[in-house]
């Protein structure tokens, strides 16, 4: 949090090209890659050598998706990447996480939002007790039934009853 936001966007890539080169870092290339990322992912910040923790809580995970984005990864984990935030800021980083989703790339949402869990998923796979109890499509259940799922129930032929889930 006390890296500034030209940092934090390389920070998993500060050592390759083109952010340095002969061991040196090159801090024109880092900010202008921070400042397209900035631009990008409409992150609301004064400067990039301003602290990561003087900006507010949407526009920190702006900045963290922009990077982790940015990294163009097969796998994106998403863990309550909403958390706290304004609608502007939710519905942002949900467009950004479909837009990665209709590249073909996998995201992991991991959110206790069951209403950001049916909205942007394909597939919900229900943990309990430490296990995936089911897999559902959202658009073949609703909230209640992924709730008595998560309180450990199992679904029967559209009537409930509680599973025993003893440890063998």
């Amino acid at each position: 949090m006390d890296f500034s936001i030209g940092d934090n966007m390389v920070l998993e890539t500060y050592y390759q090209k083109p952010f340095a080169r002969g061991g040196l870092m090159r801090f024109d290339e880092i900010k202008k890659h921070a400042q397209r990322l900035i631009k990008e992912f409409d992150v609301r910040t004064p400067s990039v050598d301003t602290p990561a923790r003087a900006l507010s809580g949407g526009n920190q995970q702006k900045a963290i998706i922009a990077r982790e984005v940015d990294r163009d990864p097969d796998l994106l984990i998403a863990s309550q990447p909403t958390r706290g935030l304004d609608v502007g800021a939710i519905e942002f980083i949900h467009k950004r996480l479909i837009e990665q989703r209709k590249k073909g790339k996998a995201v992991l949402l991991v959110s206790l939002e069951l209403d950001e869990i049916m909205n942007i998923s394909d597939r919900i796979a229900v943990i309990y007790d430490g296990k995936i109890i089911d897999i559902l499509n959202p658009r073949e259940t609703n909230e209640e039934e992924i709730g008595l799922l998560m309180a450990g129930h199992k679904l029967t032929g559209g009537t409930h009853h509680a599973e025993s889930h003893e440890k063998q």
